[in-house]
């Protein structure tokens, strides 16, 4: 198979799953920030699972595809869904909430996407194309999930610290993020450079043992 067949047949298989992880991770925000008392996603019309409401051209898109061809790390980002936390409820507690939110959903798709490769082998389906989309599934939902949660602002895990820490520490930490622009380009260098990736690709591998022995009992029953 050519390079360019290759690549077409990646970008087909990883398409739907990543559309979906992107989108429903930020959409998860909007949703649990609502709860609490934010409506400026609903207002702008986010709190939909439609991609082409989140779709950023470069993060969604190109950046997702240049890291998986490159260092087979399908990392990517959609358009952030609007976040008031001057509208919440509990702003410092339930920040942590709202930023829990994404990584929960990316958890709950890969464990989504291991029930249908489960279902398809115990139905005996060996299509490469819906096997690969379910694997996609799996395995791009547990690095936005992994990555997001490292602890560092603007990443929901950096959110997540800064809801727990005293507010005598969690403003400076906090104050981390107007430096996102270079926090995120650092990121990339890193996983590029294998620094990241390493690291990020051994929690990976947990997370896909996690979801495997979660969707154990149903694989047993199944196959």
């Amino acid at each position: 198979m050519s390079d360019i067949s290759q690549a077409i047949q990646t970008i087909a298989v990883y398409a739907i799953p990543v559309l979906f992880a992107i989108s429903l991770h930020e959409a998860a925000h909007g949703y649990v920030a609502r709860y609490f008392g934010d409506t400026t996603a609903a207002q702008q019309g986010r709190l939909t699972p439609n991609p082409m409401k989140h779709i950023d051209p470069f993060g969604t898109v190109i950046l997702p595809l240049l890291l998986y061809l490159t260092i087979h790390m399908p990392f990517g980002y959609a358009k952030p869904v609007p976040v008031d936390y001057s509208r919440l409820r509990n702003p410092k507690k339930q920040m942590g909430f709202v930023a829990a939110a994404g990584p929960a959903a990316n958890f709950a798709m890969a464990l989504g996407w291991a029930i249908m490769l489960v279902l398809l082998r115990g139905a005996g389906v060996t299509e490469p194309f819906l096997v690969g989309m379910a694997v996609a599934g799996i395995n791009v939902n547990a690095v936005m999930c992994v990555f997001n949660l490292l602890p560092i602002p603007p990443l929901d895990g950096g959110r997540i610290v800064t809801a727990l820490l005293p507010m005598e520490l969690a403003r400076p930490y906090a104050s981390i993020e107007r430096y996102t622009p270079y926090i995120f380009i650092g990121l990339i260098v890193l996983m590029y450079t294998g620094i990241l990736s390493s690291l990020l690709g051994g929690m990976v591998n947990l997370f896909v043992s996690l979801i495997g022995f979660l969707v154990l009992p149903l694989n047993l029953l199944l196959n």
